[in-house]
């Protein structure tokens, strides 16, 4: 009969690989855009400065037409406060066009997020004041949704047409 792995030196052990844990502490925080019914979600971490969406570059967004909605926050801050991190994001629902709002402002609210959690207090400052004297929808979510139809018409609020006779 033999005895579990003992952990070395107070370390915990990994039980089916046999292995110490370690637990290194990684910097990130998780932000989320939305825009109609499409949800957003960034993951900021410690990087070298890549932007991925869905796996892939953020460099082959489609449609190509608003390409440079989702840069916005890139081009604005400048690269430089992008080299130092990693955003992973993934998108799901709605449409290619409120997909593309998502997603931009997902990439704002992880920066300003990732500058306040880990960087200075100063600096998010001058970031989110950037953004916002540039577009508010960059940092604060639009509510509007489409409202749910209802008969005796073609949509929510037409009407058929009245006939008398």
């Amino acid at each position: 009969m033999t005895k579990p792995v003992q952990a070395q030196q107070g370390k915990k052990v990994n039980k089916k690989k046999r292995t110490p844990i370690s637990k290194k502490k990684v910097r990130q925080v998780q932000c989320f855009g939305r825009k109609k019914t499409s949800v957003a979600v960034a993951t900021c971490r410690q990087g070298i400065g890549l932007l991925k969406l869905n796996g892939s570059p953020i460099e082959l967004v489609e449609p190509e037409v608003l390409r440079y909605k989702v840069f916005e926050p890139i081009l604005l801050l400048g690269s430089s406060r992008f080299a130092g991190v990693d955003i992973r994001l993934r998108v799901r629902g709605g449409g290619k066009v409120s997909q593309i709002y998502a997603i931009r402002q997902a990439i704002s609210k992880a920066i300003v997020a990732y500058y306040q959690k880990y960087v200075d207090e100063a600096s998010k400052r001058e970031i989110k004041e950037s953004l916002l004297s540039y577009d508010r929808s960059l940092l604060v979510a639009d509510p509007r949704r489409a409202e749910p139809k209802k008969f005796g018409g073609r949509g929510a609020r037409s009407r058929f047409q009245k006939s008398y006779r």
